[in-house]
């Protein structure tokens, strides 16, 4: 082992993990480099959202989160929500309802719309729009990912 090099060990998705890692690595590079790549690196700058992860149930840019908080703790992925039925009704929602385009921000904006139905499970336009500000999509122009949500709150309250 290098010089400067950490260990810890991650719960990510259910799972422990073993990782290695320099001081100034990021829990997105950690997790993109141990095969998480549904965790998208956009801006790198924690503008937008590609890079979400609930971080001991709070959402958090893995961009802005150095690998070393995050040792001994539990992540959630976008891919680790299709365990919870919630979570794969809001991937089937945005599926189905066209919120998905090129795909990119989808992993994000699955993880804010997750977060906004855990506090808020029938939220208004404007709190659907305000949980996904922090989410840029050059595709969808916003409107399926808000039916997105909106069909996802549905079945939620509804048990689809």
């Amino acid at each position: 082992m290098s010089e400067g090099r950490l260990t810890g060990t991650i719960v990510v998705n259910g799972h422990e993990l073993d990782v290695a890692f320099d001081a100034t690595d990021t829990l997105l590079q950690v997790l993109r480099r141990y095969g998480h790549t549904e965790v998208k690196r956009g801006c790198a700058r924690g503008e937008c959202g590609s890079c979400l992860v609930l971080l001991d149930d709070v959402l958090v840019n893995s961009c802005q989160v150095f690998a070393a908080t995050a040792t001994g703790r539990r992540v959630v992925t976008s891919l680790g929500l299709t365990d919870d039925p919630r979570g794969s009704t809001i991937h089937r929602s945005f599926a189905e309802s066209g919120g998905v385009q090129c795909g990119f921000c989808t992993p994000g904006m699955v993880m804010a719309t997750y977060d906004l139905l855990r506090v808020s499970p029938q939220p208004t336009e404007q709190e659907i729009r305000e949980a996904l500000a922090g989410n840029l999509c050059r595709c969808t122009g916003y409107v399926k990912t808000v039916d997105a949500v909106r069909l996802a709150s549905r079945r939620i309250q509804h048990d689809e």
